[in-house]
């Protein structure tokens, strides 16, 4: 054919006694086709592409009962259209007009607002998360028959949060079950005041966070570094020179990573030189304490207490949420409170 000769659209052959009837719905518009007796289902196609403008590509036919789905190019193209006389069939495809719609590029509009990239999913640092959660102080627990536990409470929290304590925790997989608070008057003598007490190696830490007069609280730096001290007897229990490269290698790591203050520490001197002066009467501990039961309060030393302040490690614990639990009644909040 000459490429200025108009192309003619095929028509079937005009209807015979033999030709066979083929009807199928489209949109929801029945079409009835004639083919001769020997009709495919390719000639279906090919028939529904020249009158509907729907090319095979987008051609889909439901025939009830089976075979059901088909669709261009056809498993069987040779499949007669003779069996498919008496069947429901159902053609799934766009409409000229929307095919001319789908071919038409979306073009920006004066009020289309420009696409924005995608932002990325934040990414969770898990090993993070579960050195948080394991190697930190899992109970804090203020001593309530002080005044303003709640005080008490709080700098608790603010030790166990430092960045740098945070860092050491994870460094050394240090996990203490309870951090509490101590009583001024159960270690302090008329020639000596105690600042921190470590108990099993780890299983509780006591700090000395008030003054002798229990009407304020020492410097924050100050009970840190007694905090580093004690973490280091989670290893070690004598003060022998294990213990003090140990203590002085947690001290410059809490420093260090403490953002909050850029990293930098108040003054050259290492607080726990065992040559060193610490105040007047002060010594940080007498080593690490191993046996006996935790005593809130109390000289378990000498286990001088009533045996009713005497208290194990799930005490105390149990006695912690009870005192959680009894602030937030107080203030209203109710619930069963948050695990320290």
């Amino acid at each position: 054919m000459a490429d200025n000769e108009a192309q003619t659209t095929p028509t079937p052959p005009p209807a015979s006694d033999s030709d066979i009837s083929i009807t199928f719905t489209h949109h929801g518009t029945p079409h009835t086709l004639t083919f001769p007796p020997s009709a495919t289902i390719t000639d279906l196609s090919t028939h529904i592409s020249a009158t509907l403008s729907i090319p095979p590509s987008h051609q889909k036919f439901i025939i009830h009962p089976k075979p059901g789905l088909l669709k261009p190019p056809f498993p069987s193209p040779s499949l007669p259209l003779s069996t498919l006389t008496n069947r429901k069939i159902t053609l799934l495809a766009p409409t000229p007009t929307d095919l001319t719609t789908l071919s038409k590029p979306t073009l920006p509009t004066r009020h289309s607002s420009p696409l924005k990239p995608a932002n990325p999913t934040p990414h969770r640092d898990w090993k993070k998360t579960h050195d948080t959660t394991t190697y930190t102080f899992h109970t804090l627990l203020p001593l309530p028959h002080l005044p303003n536990p709640s005080r008490s409470l709080s700098f608790l929290q603010r030790l166990k949060a430092d960045p740098g304590i945070l860092h050491a925790m994870s460094t050394h997989h240090f996990s203490v079950p309870v951090l509490t608070e101590m009583d001024p008057a159960a270690h302090t003598t008329h020639a000596s005041r105690t600042l921190g007490l470590n108990r099993n190696k780890g299983e509780v830490i006591e700090l000395r966070l008030r003054t002798d007069a229990y009407d304020g609280y020492r410097d924050y730096r100050t009970i840190r570094d007694t905090l580093c001290h004690e973490l280091a007897h989670c290893v070690h229990g004598d003060h022998d020179r294990n213990f003090w490269d140990l203590c002085k290698e947690i001290e410059k790591e809490v420093r260090q990573h403490d953002w909050k203050s850029g990293g930098r520490a108040v003054s050259e001197e290492v607080f726990y030189d065992p040559q060193g002066s610490e105040g007047a009467g002060e010594h940080v501990d007498g080593g690490g304490w191993t046996g006996g039961e935790y005593v809130l309060g109390g000289n378990t030393a000498t286990n001088s207490r009533a045996p009713t302040q005497t208290m194990s490690r799930r005490e105390a614990m149990a006695k912690a949420a009870e005192e959680r639990m009894k602030r937030q009644r107080e203030a209203g909040g109710g619930g069963s409170g948050a695990s320290a």
